[in-house]
């Protein structure tokens, strides 16, 4: 065959496979049904087809068992009883339970990263199982009753009100999704089982371009490769979004073409995008590293010349070589392990010098994750403050791995000790947790003064030493701040829970938007509860919206961790309730109604001060400094200033 129709020929099987694909697929999507659940997009009936494109989000598949749809997520089955595509939910029912007479759940709702989310008509409730220990006032589930173990069910977060220590004796804790309307409240013993059954409510998002397929007659793909949706119409022409443009013998010829070429471009466009990205890498990497070095890596000079250009970009950092920290962590043990962030585990070490460290080995060595690293050199190096970790220093050009080096900080975290493996009644008093919130906020005070925004601030990122003194830490996700800017537009990053939600609306980090992060740092202090917890009610799984409406309701009693005394010592109670008018302040939606770190700072330390100085009780008179933010207004204190709920406990000295 002439080469010139070579071209030619493979145009033809091009154009035959794509049109035998649309073909195949335009049968596959056609709706279909199991047992009497209508299945169309965005859910797809599971075959043995093997179709490239999903009709519909490959998460949807539904699989048809003895005329019940399944859907399997990554770690729980369950059966379909009813899917409601106007108002974009689906009705779930646990396998495991339907046929239990007295049932009994073995495991939490778990959505993960699916694109579903729990309806507002759902309500959870908490099981306890297995109870050696339980309130006797509180009636347990007969038929789940095992030996004189007891089992009890509450609405998620109603447990709270019989006390903390009986909830340690149970077996088992798991929380279940059950629909509202099916379950009495008041009657839940005799209703829960029903509920359960019944099951409960999620609803999906639904793209808008999906939408405007299916109006115009045609089936939404989805392309896993491309994470991209497109339309197949009836006749089988493939389109960005309408089967209406167009006729329908030159529109499917036109999708044909347009399909072959978009094959081929795609190709090459990611041939050209790993080129880009190979270069772009390489280019980060030849940044941190020394472009002067010895072609032999195992000359005499090598780490000699790379410490010296490491130290012209960022001077005063040392230089560990990859060996050296390999041994100091004993080989990367998991035993070593301190922690793990987004974008790296941190490791335990000792150096040869004997001094104790920690270091940070970061997952990848792609540009995403050098730019981190070379972030929170270029931040740590700039910076020297009493309560901000230190940075010892890095790896050179040779290392197998990107690593960072701290001072070790031995007493974990605030996380860990509010709410983590280290939290017990009575080890956090409250004077303790007033001198972190000062600590912290003098630390971020001092960063925002040198125009740095650390952007990440949690209790996991406040790390304490022996004497309980503050070391904030990670400036990986920190943003140096131009001046006299007024915002810096980027992508929202951070922790959900703390993040700014104007931040998250409108894209502008400002150093606000750390003083709404310290708001909720100051309420976990106040209430040793984690920031998000799925567990608790629905209204109330982000504590920043928990503790605005308890202290807008004036109910911040319900709020505050009953092991603090707030009940019964007016000193801690008084200061308390500064410091949860304070945390109101930081977390109002607004930035302009925030105050700034430095008057965060000053308000600490006037409650901090007037709570060590002040010996007799006084009525509080907490007012609204503006029409537009609501403080928080107390009840006059109950007596017993004197009391030593507190001041008993044992505590280290807190002097830095």
């Amino acid at each position: 065959m002439p080469k010139p129709y070579y071209s030619l020929f493979a145009v033809f099987i091009i154009v035959s496979c794509h049109a035998q694909t649309y073909s195949t697929t335009s049968t596959a999507c056609a709706p279909s049904k199991c047992g009497t659940i209508s299945i169309s997009y965005p859910f797809w009936k599971k075959s043995s087809t093997n179709v490239v494109e999903f009709c519909g989000y490959p998460e949807f598949g539904l699989e048809c068992l003895d005329d019940h749809a399944i859907i399997r997520f990554p770690t729980d089955t369950y059966r379909v009883s009813e899917i409601n595509y106007d108002d974009h939910s689906i009705t779930l029912l646990d396998i495991d339970i339907l046929e239990q007479p007295c049932p009994r759940a073995r495991h939490n709702v778990s959505l993960q990263n699916l694109p579903f989310s729990l309806s507002s008509l759902d309500l959870n409730l908490s099981f306890y199982f297995n109870c050696s220990s339980y309130p006797s006032s509180v009636e347990h589930i007969v038929c789940l009753q095992h030996d004189k173990n007891q089992s009890y069910v509450f609405v998620a977060g109603e447990e709270v009100k019989n006390g903390y220590g009986w909830v340690r004796e149970c077996e088992e804790h798991v929380v279940v999704t059950v629909k509202e309307e099916e379950i009495d409240v008041s009657n839940l013993i005799s209703d829960f089982g029903d509920a359960m059954k019944k099951g409960f409510v999620v609803d999906w998002r639904r793209g808008e371009d999906c939408a405007v397929c299916e109006e115009s007659g045609g089936y939404c793909l989805f392309d896993p490769s491309t994470k991209q949706s497109s339309c197949l119409c009836r006749d089988g022409r493939t389109v960005a979004k309408s089967c209406r443009k167009g006729t329908q013998n030159v529109g499917r010829k036109i999708a044909i073409g347009v399909g072959s070429a978009a094959a081929g471009a795609l190709i090459v466009g990611i041939c050209v995008y790993l080129f880009i990205r190979r270069r772009k890498n390489s280019y980060v990497m030849s940044y941190i590293q020394s472009r002067s070095l010895s072609s032999d890596p195992s000359s005499k000079d090598t780490e000699k010349g790379s410490q010296s250009y490491t130290q012209s970009i960022i001077p005063g950092v040392h230089l560990f070589s990859y060996e050296e920290l390999e041994v100091a962590t004993n080989y990367f043990d998991s035993t070593k392990e301190l922690g793990e962030g987004g974008f790296g585990t941190v490791y335990f070490g000792k150096l040869r010098d004997g001094r104790s460290v920690a270091v940070k080995r970061l997952y990848e060595n792609n540009y995403r994750i050098v730019a981190q690293f070379m972030n929170e050199i270029k931040i740590l190096t700039r910076i020297d403050h009493p309560n901000l970790v230190k940075l010892f220093g890095c790896t050179s050009r040779h290392s197998r791995e990107l690593l960072l080096v701290y001072e070790y900080i031995s007493n974990g975290t605030v996380a860990d000790h509010l709410h983590g493996h280290l939290s017990k009644p009575g080890t956090l008093p409250w004077h303790i947790r007033m001198n972190i919130a000062v600590e912290t906020a003098s630390a971020l005070k001092f960063l925002h003064l040198k125009g740095i925004i650390h952007r990440d601030v949690k209790t996991n990122n406040i790390l304490l030493e022996s004497n309980f003194c503050v070391k904030v830490a990670d400036f990986g996700l920190s943003r140096l701040f131009p001046h006299q800017a007024t915002h810096v537009s980027t992508a929202p990053q951070g922790t959900p829970g703390y993040v700014d939600p104007e931040y998250h609306e409108c894209y502008q980090l400002t150093n606000k938007s750390d003083v709404y992060s310290f708001g909720v740092v100051l309420v976990e202090l106040i209430s040793s509860l984690p920031a998000v917890d799925i567990t608790r009610h629905r209204h109330e799984i982000n504590l920043a919206n928990m503790a605005i409406n308890k202290i807008h309701n004036q109910t911040l009693q319900e709020l505050v961790d009953r092991n603090l005394g707030f009940e019964s010592d007016f000193k801690v109670r008084k200061m308390i309730s500064g410091v949860a008018e304070l945390a109101f302040q930081c977390l109002q939606s607004s930035k302009d109604m925030r105050p700034s770190m430095e008057e965060v700072v000053e308000t600490l330390k006037d409650i901090q001060s007037d709570g060590k100085n002040r010996s007799q009780p006084e009525v509080m008179d907490i007012s609204s400094t503006s029409d537009d933010v609501v403080l928080l207004k107390d009840d006059p204190p109950p007596p017993s200033p004197d009391s030593k709920a507190v001041s008993n406990t044992t505590t280290p000295n807190t002097s830095c």
